[in-house]
């Protein structure tokens, strides 16, 4: 059976509401010959007469009216996902994959997503939080259109470009020894009882490296998953420990004490990653634009925090 084309539908739907060739023909700006060929067509197709014609009039036969009803669905639907398509081609409609660190997620990225959705409220964000390395697969999986993240050793497949820094600071419990220091160094805390997160977070490999850089050994006396457990520790004076500005805010509402620290300054990088050599969606261009007034503008950020 020869198939139906969107063109005999659409003819079909506008003679069978104009109940005429000569108006349906004007409102589509068709000869009328054609579009009686059209609608011939659909019939034989079909097998069946659609419509009872004479020199005046056109009339819809059962079959005519069922069909007519199923033509309208189709051809409604068509046009509706035409003009959805678009506007997803124009950055209008859409979801925009963000793969990222919890703090960037929670402290950075909420007044660009908020600013970004008052000029484009049909398009969606959706937020993939994790730690670094599950932030880069994301990516290369095709999960996330682009990450927001720490990049210690990128893969090949990924380019990279860098977006904010945030200073780390000592970050101490109420009452601390320490805490009456305007700065502290990194060997003070390396004295202390230092309360570490997990090996598999990049905080922990970049703390680390500032112990190794100043052949300290700050062997954990405690050691969490989460940032805002490693806070509760500190609140509850179990020790001290050090954090990148932006993630303070995750720490938890206990009070503490934070202080920058010194000898050596440790920057942590945030870079915006993509796939390598592949195309973005539009509405993940215009996201990126967003993000990249928001840089240009110097927009306020977190004290600590400071654009690339």
């Amino acid at each position: 059976m020869e198939a139906t084309t969107l063109r005999q539908l659409a003819a079909y739907t506008a003679v069978a509401r104009a109940a005429s060739f000569t108006a349906a023909a004007a409102e589509m700006h068709v000869s009328q010959s054609s579009l009686s060929r059209a609608v011939a067509d659909l019939e034989r197709q079909l097998g069946v007469q659609l419509l009872e014609r004479d020199t005046r009039n056109v009339q819809l036969t059962a079959a005519g009216v069922e069909a007519l009803r199923v033509a309208q669905q189709i051809v409604t639907a068509h046009r509706a996902g035409m003009k959805e398509l678009r506007r997803y081609l124009l950055g209008e409609s859409g979801t925009v994959a963000v793969a990222t660190l919890p703090s960037v997620a929670a402290v950075l990225l909420p007044r660009v997503i908020s600013d970004f959705r008052e000029r484009r409220p049909q398009v969606a964000v959706r937020l993939l939080d994790g730690l670094e390395r599950s932030v880069l697969d994301r990516v290369l999986s095709g999960d996330a259109d682009f990450a927001i993240t720490t990049v210690g050793n990128p893969p090949e497949q990924l380019e990279h470009r860098p977006l904010v820094r945030d200073r780390f600071v000592a970050v101490l419990p109420e009452g601390h020894p320490l805490a009456d220091r305007h700065e502290i160094t990194w060997d003070d805390l390396a004295r202390r009882p230092f309360l570490a997160v997990g090996r598999d977070s990049s905080v922990r490999r970049l703390t680390d490296a500032a112990f190794a850089q100043i052949d300290a050994h700050a062997a954990p006396a405690a050691e969490a998953g989460s940032i805002a457990t490693v806070g509760g520790l500190v609140t509850a004076g179990l020790g001290v420990s050090a954090m990148p500005a932006l993630v303070l805010p995750l720490m938890g509402a206990g009070p503490v004490v934070c202080r920058p620290l010194v000898d050596p300054v440790v920057d942590r990088r945030l870079d915006i990653a993509v796939r390598a050599r592949r195309s973005l969606p539009t509405v993940t261009e215009r996201f990126l634009e967003t993000l990249e007034e928001f840089r240009l503008q110097r927009r306020p950020l977190p004290p600590g925090v400071s654009w690339a």
